[in-house]
């Protein structure tokens, strides 16, 4: 089956249906806070009457799961390899936030059948009517991998912390993906929050100074979110596995990510991005990985 035909399948199955809006959280380095910060958005949305979903594709590790206190029974290789249905996969989590562990299924997805793809993708289409929100939880660094969800996304979240190794790394992401055959700049996206940050004015120099470099060098649209400041309630509520935003409404972090999320759900921000749903979003990964990009 060549990729048009591929692309052909995808298209029937969003003719017409709701289409959740996907949000990519990604980083240049590991150890930044990135799943912390895909969990506590998902409880703020949550909070605002959203329903929402994470995807962790965050391959090799369980960060979703073990800062969620939950074991998933199911995978999203078992919906590709074993037959279960999107349903069985999802794993509901506090305030029914929903879950699901990527595995490795999405590397083998190129490979399938016409029929068999029909059958994952009308699967994948359902996550638009279950949530309004779908966050992608990516690996850390640049990887193949990473990017593919990166390209394949409309709006990125990136975390950088005042680590000197963070600033470079983060950079190097973005330089990685402006030079991605299949980015386009037009539709998508950019947005940093500054993590672990001492006071608020930190976090704006921080994405000043990286911001400058981006803009002279990539010359991509890249804007600022907000910054979470460091804090110990954070610490404790990540060791006792469940979301600040949960255990402690009134810490410093919780507020930073109750005003990131009215942010990424001002009206103004909403208009921007096009919501493009899973349909899209698998579409761009399997035709890349099928093309060898």
């Amino acid at each position: 089956m060549d990729q048009a035909e591929r692309l052909r399948i995808i298209k029937a199955n969003q003719q017409i249906k709701p289409m959740a809006r996907v949000i990519t959280v990604t980083s240049g380095k590991g150890g930044v806070g990135k799943s912390n910060t895909a969990i506590n958005l998902a409880i703020q949305f949550r909070k605002m009457g959203k329903r929402v979903i994470i995807l962790d594709a965050d391959f090799g590790l369980a960060n979703i799961e073990i800062m969620f206190g939950a074991v998933p029974k199911h995978n999203l290789c078992d919906l590709i390899y074993q037959g279960k249905n999107i349903k069985e996969i999802i794993t509901w989590g506090p305030m029914d936030v929903g879950f699901i562990s990527g595995g490795s299924g999405i590397a083998g997805m190129s490979n399938l059948s016409k029929d068999y793809l029909n059958y994952i993708i009308h699967n994948l289409v359902q996550l638009d009517s279950l949530a309004d929100i779908i966050i992608v939880d990516t690996g850390a660094g640049i990887s193949d991998a990473v990017l593919e969800f990166l390209v394949a996304s409309g709006e990125i979240v990136l975390i950088t912390t005042p680590e000197p190794t963070s600033i470079t790394d983060s950079y190097s992401l973005l330089k990685a993906l402006s030079r991605h055959p299949r980015y386009q700049a037009e539709t998508t996206a950019i947005k940093m929050i500054a993590n672990r940050v001492s006071k608020e004015e930190e976090g704006q120099i921080l994405y000043n100074k990286l911001n400058a470099v981006v803009s002279r060098y990539l010359k991509i649209p890249f804007v600022y979110l907000g910054s979470v400041p460091q804090d110990d309630k954070l610490q404790q509520a990540v060791m006792q596995q469940t979301p600040v935003s949960l255990q402690n409404p009134n810490a410093k972090a919780s507020i930073a990510y109750e005003n990131i999320a009215g942010k990424l759900m001002d009206k103004e921000a909403i208009s921007i991005k096009q919501k493009r749903g899973m349909a899209a979003f698998f579409s761009h990964i399997i035709s890349g990985r099928k093309s060898g990009e």
